[in-house]
């Protein structure tokens, strides 16, 4: 396992590093707060004014990664740092809501101790030469519009850097023996078996080394009594991808997700029993629909689980496709959202063709996920985390793979309107609007939207024709969301400007 030393708090760092912790941890925390409850008044240069809902105003600078904020006071602009502008924050929502969140306030503090902690690990690492795995463990801001995106539950980070992607971390799977009358499986559970043997009257169950700690005294009564038993380690290195507990094994090919009972963004990351009961009819539903489309197009299959069934949800271990029976030849898949945040040897980064790639990403990005909801009433999450886009030898994209059928949605299950509102949200507002703006950033001059308009306008839909005059696009309010303590599956959106309506 390869351990990493963390830092005794921000006196153990250098002012580098807190000065990028903070910058960091405001970028996501201020879009939520400038989205969901400001309201824009004027811009000059880099510098844009809001007015918050008491009627203070706000000042920071750029647009997509907000940057320096600034309080208007009869003094003149005071700098906020991050532990004031996390005050600034409750204090307007409080105001906005009539409600208060203690808890949501310690995980913005916790998110911006965690990229701390996150920045002194990595400048005491070396990134992966795989670039797959750079892209999946590049993601020092995360989820862009969230306010706390960082946060691990608050634990001490001796807990959790081992198995952070972020940290660049790989480690072993810890394997356990389960007493084989009780175990629960479906579906396709075959990966399991090979990972190791299991004594006479038990099956392999590989479990992630920081969810053993976490449900420790859950699981203590089974390993007294012999439900449970502990073989060992696997002789081979796992890597953390982007949602922290789903894990590839290079060497096998293979994706194994694990619950985590620890919050990360919106929910506690447990595989839930009821996500769990309806994985085969969302992933075969998921299955067939890119089977079926156009172009190289593919899902990485949720193929089965395995569990006991006294710590259902504890240990549920998922099994999912790895890449190579997908891949086109010689072609190498890169997650989306690491192309936003950046890494060495993005593609996008330095073209001279960046309008040409931009084109050959939607032709890849877009039609699979239409057609999967037009001609199969499938709604995929084809958000950044949940997108792969595999490119060739020059690095221009070739070929997308989509994943997580946890977060599939069918038709009828929902409606259809309530269907492409989430596939909008989760293709355009989070996904296409994010890599537009980041190709914009770094090539200057490059207008992303005209292609994405002829991209959306080949399909031949009611809802894609709306789509391209509508005024506005809906745009998840996350820190609404967290702050008023709704369930984390239950999206609310707020209307924003809508680029693809020019």
């Amino acid at each position: 396992m390869v351990l990493i030393p963390p830092p005794a708090g921000d006196a153990a760092v250098s002012p580098d590093v807190t000065e990028r912790a903070d910058a960091y941890a405001a970028a996501p925390l201020l879009n939520c707060l400038l989205r969901e409850v400001a309201e824009p008044l004027s811009h000059a240069g880099d510098l844009h004014v809001y007015r918050l809902p008491g009627g203070r105003l706000l000042r920071v600078r750029g647009e997509r990664r907000p940057a320096a904020p600034e309080l208007r006071t009869p003094d003149g602009w005071q700098r906020l740092g991050h532990p004031e502008l996390v005050r600034l924050v409750a204090a307007e929502l409080r105001r906005h809501s009539g409600l208060s969140n203690h808890e949501l306030l310690a995980e913005m503090t916790d998110s911006r101790a965690a990229v701390a902690a996150l920045l002194a690990a990595r400048a005491r690492t070396s990134e992966p030469d795989d670039p797959y795995l750079r892209s999946e463990q590049s993601l020092l801001t995360g989820h862009p519009h969230h306010p706390a995106p960082k946060a691990r539950g608050g634990g001490p980070a001796a807990r959790w850097l081992p198995y952070a992607p972020e940290a660049r971390a790989h480690f072993p799977l810890v394997l356990l023996a389960v007493r084989e009358d009780t175990v629960t499986e479906e579906g396709d559970t075959s990966a399991l078996d090979a990972l190791g043997e299991a004594p006479p009257g038990y099956r392999l169950l590989p479990a992630h080394p920081w969810q053993l700690e976490l449900a420790a005294r859950e699981l203590a009564p089974a390993f007294a009594d012999g439900r449970l038993l502990t073989l060992g380690t696997t002789p081979f290195p796992t890597w953390p991808t982007a949602a922290i507990r789903t894990l590839y094994v290079p060497g096998r090919d293979l994706f194994l997700k694990f619950s985590l009972d620890v919050r990360i963004t919106n929910d506690i990351r447990r595989l839930w029993r009821h996500d769990l009961l309806r994985l085969r009819r969302t992933d075969a539903a998921a299955s067939a629909a890119l089977a079926a489309a156009d172009g190289s197009a593919a899902w990485l299959s949720d193929r089965g689980h395995r569990t006991a069934d006294f710590a259902f949800e504890a240990l549920a271990v998922l099994v999912r496709d790895g890449f190579h029976r997908h891949l086109l030849p010689g072609a190498t898949p890169l997650l989306a959202a690491g192309l936003v945040e950046g890494f060495a040897g993005s593609p996008p980064d330095g073209r001279q063709d960046p309008a040409a790639w931009w084109e050959a990403y939607l032709a890849q990005v877009v039609p699979p996920a239409i057609t999967a909801f037009a001609e199969h009433g499938v709604v995929l999450e084809a958000h950044l985390q949940n997108t792969l886009v595999a490119v060739d030898a020059d690095g221009m994209p070739v070929q997308a793979l989509f994943r997580d059928a946890e977060g599939v949605k069918l038709l009828p299950e929902i409606s259809r309107a309530a269907g492409w509102e989430r596939l909008v949200y989760c293709l355009v507002v989070n996904h296409l609007t994010e890599v537009a703006a980041a190709l914009a950033e770094r090539h200057p001059g490059l207008d992303p939207w005209p292609a994405a308009r002829r991209a959306l306008g080949r399909h031949d839909l009611p809802e894609t024709a709306a789509l391209l005059t509508s005024p506005t696009l809906p745009g998840k309010t996350n820190l609404l969301l967290r702050w008023t303590g709704a369930d984390g599956a239950a999206a609310r959106y707020l209307p924003l400007p809508n680029p693809l309506a020019g």
